[in-house]
């Protein structure tokens, strides 16, 4: 709809059609009309005020099959769809797209690698990467949605520091009992013991040096509990119903740290600094990045280097994301900034999508270090619980279709629960909260689903029934403009990658399709075909939202 308000209005002001495209605005009031363009950029041009300029373009402008009215109000230029055009036009669409319905071809031929999740090796998957996770699948499904081909990288912490650590401390304190009992808790305890004893700090530093220098035994040990490590997140990642399209980590990228010094010294970019080798990016306002620590040690960011590399040699990617908490920015920034120095012209392309914490309900961080944070399989499986006990309550089900909505509604309510907030602000992690069947939550978009889908089955309803798109309630328009802003909901959504948005908006369409719902009658009503169809496309565009979301929707609840 926008496309079609820009062509009428590139007649009449001297600007490029995209330029108007993107100024465009849904006013916050429908009786304001459906689209408004704002004349504030036009005053340069035209030497006059905003509202003189808003009144002689509306007046220039004639209304067509399409746009039943064009009315300036101040600084505005105001239309309004007719109402019959926009409910054809939008339902026929949606009918014969399905799935496929708001999906546009911006990134056709072109690729995103998107790196994920990537939680610590020989620690359990803590709520700390659950965000990550769910973030940037979404990001990834959106980016698939405009037609991105997209890879999804889970690039696991399974070097550095902390395993020597972990190697140090299965020395002293590991048992072969508990670790085929419970490999990555037994592994966790390990961690916390010996990073809670400053004693054991330089002995840690000199075992992780070994393993870098390819140490025999230490590399065995650390396979082993490399590979218990992905054999446990993989459970959480199943329930959680995501995939990756590669499983890497730091380590692969080890071999190629010599090649990446090599051009660090070349570009001279390496300063020596009390035996460590450092890059000073302060003309920045970037500070120092350590590169190479005085034992001979690397670094996260060394090895981001060589993977950014390496990634771009095998991918030719024509935008790499990494979806990473917020206290990583400098880090990233100067990433960014020595890939730029290197003189690679796709460091620019590389961006930071940084997401706040997750805080315990004293408005804390859950600390890994101290032993104090939430485990997910403990965190889903008393999601599923409550869920399973909400069920019950409201239906009488075979023990497997119970369980079956409860790990569905307990997914939905935790993803939900996060991607309904923009990705950069912290988020209190309450699970009683994002369970509740009412209000903005998953549990109440997939209600809203399923109930859509029932009254289809009550009604026996085909897709192929006629149906007639005269005489449209105010609540009715609501609907069939709500859907028509989709495609440009799942762009908005790509541009600043940003799942809220799509979230928002799933949850305001559930909202008017309830009140709707609870003020008309739809079977048995004079326009029941009509409101069949509208039923049948709200599911269907509800259903393109969830599945944007990483959320399955429920025929039943």
């Amino acid at each position: 709809m926008k496309e079609l308000i820009a062509n009428l209005l590139k007649s009449e002001i001297p600007i490029e059609k995209e330029k108007i495209t993107s100024l465009i605005e849904i006013p916050p009031d429908s009786k304001l009309g459906d689209y408004a363009f704002p004349c504030f950029s036009l005053a340069r041009e035209f030497k006059k005020n905003p509202a003189e300029i808003a009144k002689k373009i509306s007046q220039q402008l004639n209304p067509t099959k399409e746009i039943e009215k064009i009315v300036p109000v101040g600084p505005y230029i105001n239309f309004f769809l007719n109402s019959e055009y926009l409910a054809e036009k939008t339902l026929k669409e949606i009918l014969k797209e399905r799935e496929k319905y708001g999906s546009q071809k911006i990134g056709k031929n072109r690729k995103t690698v998107i790196e994920m999740s990537s939680p610590n090796i020989a620690k359990p998957f803590g709520i700390g990467h659950l965000r990550s996770t769910i973030i940037g699948n979404s990001i990834s499904n959106i980016c698939s949605f405009v037609g991105y081909k997209t890879i999804k990288l889970n690039y696991l912490g399974d070097w550095g520091t902390p395993f020597g650590k972990i190697l140090v401390g299965y020395e002293k304190f590991g048992s072969e009992k508990e670790l085929k009992k419970d490999p990555v808790k037994h592994l966790y305890e390990i961690y916390v013991k010996v990073s809670s004893d400053e004693s054991l700090e330089q002995e840690s530093r000199e075992m992780f040096k070994k393993l870098e220098e390819g140490d025999k035994k230490s590399l065995l040990l650390w396979k082993k509990f490399r590979n218990l490590s992905i054999k446990d997140f993989n459970k959480i990642y199943f329930l959680l119903g995501i995939k990756f399209d590669v499983i890497s980590g730091e380590s692969f990228y080890n071999k190629k740290i010599e090649k990446t010094l090599l051009d660090l010294e070349n570009k001279k970019l390496l300063k020596d600094s009390e035996g460590a080798k450092i890059i000073n990016l302060e003309k920045y306002g970037l500070g120092i990045a350590l590169i190479k620590k005085s034992d001979g040690t690397t670094l996260y960011i060394t090895r981001d280097v060589a993977a950014a590399v390496e990634r771009y040699k095998k991918y030719k990617f024509n935008k790499m994301i990494y979806e990473v908490g917020g206290e990583q920015k400098l880090h990233f920034k100067q990433l960014f900034k020595v890939l730029e120095l290197l003189e690679y012209n796709w460091a620019k392309d590389c961006l930071h999508i940084d997401h706040g914490l997750y805080l315990d309900k004293d408005g804390k961080k859950f600390a890994t270090r101290k032993g104090k944070t939430l485990f997910m399989e403990d965190i889903l499986s008393e999601a599923i619980d409550l869920a399973k006990s909400e069920i019950i309550k409201r239906e009488q089900l075979s023990k497997r279709e119970t369980e079956k909505r409860a790990r569905a509604i307990a997914i939905a309510a935790i993803k939900y629960g996060d991607l309904k907030n923009y990705r950069s602000n912290d988020v209190v992690f309450n699970i009683e909260r994002f369970l509740e069947f009412e209000g903005n939550t998953g549990p109440y978009l997939l209600y809203t689903y399923a109930r859509a889908r029932s009254i289809l089955r009550k009604a026996r309803y085909s897709p192929k029934n006629k149906y007639n798109v005269k005489e449209i309630s105010d609540q009715e328009r609501n609907l069939i403009l709500q859907l028509a802003n989709f495609q440009q909901t799942a762009f908005n959504a790509y541009q600043n990658l940003a799942p809220n948005i799509i979230a928002n908006y799933a949850h305001e369409l559930s909202k008017t399709f309830n009140e709707f719902y609870h003020a008309e009658k739809v079977i048995g009503s004079k326009k029941e075909s009509f409101r069949l169809v509208l039923a049948d496309t709200i599911s269907q565009v509800l259903k393109n939202s969830l599945y944007l979301l990483g959320i399955k929707t429920l025929e039943k609840m």
